[in-house]
């Protein structure tokens, strides 16, 4: 067995790995040749220093598919029109998702430069190890690590929560009586993770097959949505649709309403870092990794537009949509063009089956970056997290950790919803830090004039000033994901997002100065560029 690792890895590299048990080991390296990947895959992970021990099944169409459906662009903004409409109106929707797409450009464009050089599940953690400056990157590389961990484990929550949110607000269309509980929504949260750990379980191997139909009706779903609404509603005039910008949150200027409202189109298209996190699944991840970032980033795009000229031309009675007794302007709107609950519900069905096949994808990735992370001894209890049983090839046990998460968040609705929204609310700042974080930290490294290591997308000589504008954009997006939606503030309405950001981050810290710098290994330790 031994000799068969060492064939795996780079000999110079051996006594870097973690310290894993014989088990371990023996079970890690229990995967088919057809699942190796190409060459170059074979070679990328000899120079990470990393055994090949998940199915590399994903090719270009069905990774697009997982990563544009995760984001669902289309369908976030229309379950989170309520706060778009309370900050920023119409205008301000248009115009926030215009300066979201304009930034995201230079975003992605950074980071499918670097998962090109480094394309490994670890992501970000890992980025920030290799292109940091020594003296601070095991640190850097450990705080990356967990907020990544903990983010996207609320992500698996908080999308199941909505879906399960539009679901009662369905009920309450249909039936105006109904009194919706919550231990009803934590019920069909649990449900909904439920649903999406069993088919990663069961049904992983199927799992690229079934993104392509999930692709479909991402796109077709969203023309089945807005066909109806565009024919039958009546409109705004262009100036009341992409020029008013309101002020509905109670904040001292229309400017700083419309930088918080911003945040809807913002979350609609944060995220595609999700692809990264399958890497080590992707067939010819190098160069399948940066394109279906790219073009996943621009599908989106393309059907974000799509659904926000269709909302701003069509929501002329907006103080009706905000008083819907549903909770959602998008259900209200539907209903009133439509004057059908069926119609309402068949078209809010389409909206909450594809958030579901989200959550699919958001436990996928969830489970890989815990299982990265566990790989480098970045978490309590690695060891049994990074275990990886022979025959399945799934991270098992970290799927199984998701589970035992999204239910026990979930079960926190019980008592108080205020604190489940402040775990969840965790996700778009831990994400929007990693960004921050990695992208810095390569300027960094192009600023300090040394050498980046090869990549098959790259930048070039754009590559500093794409950095540079990704900052610029990233910076104040992270500071205005902490403000509340509406003044004045109480316990109701504050935005504990960064009370989570603060906890997570002290608690790693001093997890990181009590032992984990002894038992942390940060990747750049491991991996070997003289390959």
């Amino acid at each position: 067995m031994a000799e068969k690792i060492a064939h795996t890895l780079h000999p110079d590299k051996l006594d870097n790995l973690p310290e894993w048990s014989a088990v371990e080991v023996t079970e890690a390296i229990v995967v088919e040749d057809k699942y190796q990947g190409n060459t170059v895959d074979r070679m990328e992970m000899r120079m990470l220093g990393r055994i090949q021990v998940l199915r590399r099944n994903f090719s270009f169409v069905p990774m697009l598919g997982f990563s544009t459906v995760l984001i669902c662009t289309w369908e976030l903004l229309f379950a989170n029109l309520l706060f778009a409409l309370t900050d920023g109106g119409t205008g301000g929707l248009f115009w926030g998702f215009t300066v979201t797409i304009f930034a995201c450009i230079f975003i992605y464009l950074s980071l499918a430069e670097m998962a090109s050089m480094t394309p490994t599940a670890g992501g970000q953690y890992h980025w920030v190890s290799e292109f940091s400056p020594r003296w601070c990157q095991k640190y850097l590389s450990y705080i990356t690590g967990w907020l990544l961990a903990i983010g996207w484990q609320g992500a698996i929550v908080g999308l199941s929560f909505v879906a399960g949110t539009i679901v009662q607000g369905l009920i309450t269309l249909n039936n105006p009586s109904y009194e919706p509980q919550q231990w009803h929504g934590t019920l069909l949260v649990i449900a909904a993770v439920a649903i999406a750990i069993g088919i990663n379980v069961f049904l992983s191997k199927t799992l690229p097959i079934a993104e392509i139909p999930i692709l479909i009706l991402h796109v077709l779903g969203l023309f089945a949505i807005i066909i109806p609404l565009l024919v039958m509603a009546p409109k705004n005039d262009a100036r009341t649709a992409l020029l008013t910008v309101t002020n509905s949150g109670g904040w001292h200027t229309t400017g700083t309403s419309f930088m918080i409202g911003l945040l809807t189109a913002l979350g609609s298209m944060m995220g595609f870092d999700c692809a990264v996190h399958m890497s080590e699944e992707i067939k010819n991840a190098s160069v399948t990794l940066p394109k279906a970032i790219l073009w996943g980033a621009g599908l989106n795009a393309v059907l974000g537009y799509l659904c926000v000229f269709t909302l701003c031309f069509t929501m002329t009675d907006i103080p009706r949509l905000l008083e819907s007794p549903t909770g959602f302007p998008f259900l209200q709107l539907f209903y009133d063009v439509t004057g059908s609950n069926a119609g309402t519900a068949v078209m809010a069905a389409i909206v909450i089956i594809t958030l579901v096949m989200a959550v699919v994808s958001e436990v996928a990735t969830a489970s890989r970056q815990i299982w990265a992370f566990a790989r480098d001894d970045g978490l309590p209890f690695s060891k049994f997290l990074r275990r990886v049983r022979p025959g399945w090839n799934i991270p098992l046990n970290a799927l199984w950790v998701s589970l035992a998460f999204g239910v026990f968040i979930a079960l926190i609705n019980l008592g108080s919803s205020v604190a489940l929204n402040a775990i969840v609310s965790l996700t778009i700042s831990a994400i929007l830090s990693s960004y921050i974080l990695s992208i810095g930290c390569i300027l960094s490294k192009r600023l300090r004039g040394e050498p980046l290591p090869p990549s098959r997308f790259s930048l070039g000589k754009w590559g500093m000033a794409t950095n540079v504008i990704a900052i610029v954009f990233l910076v104040p997006f992270f500071i205005f994901c902490f403000f509340p939606t509406a003044r004045p503030v109480d316990r109701e309405t504050m935005n504990w997002n960064i009370a989570m950001f603060g906890g997570i981050t002290i608690f790693a810290t001093v997890w990181y100065v009590l032992g984990g710098k002894e038992i942390y290994r940060p990747p750049v330790l491991i991996q070997n560029r003289d390959l």
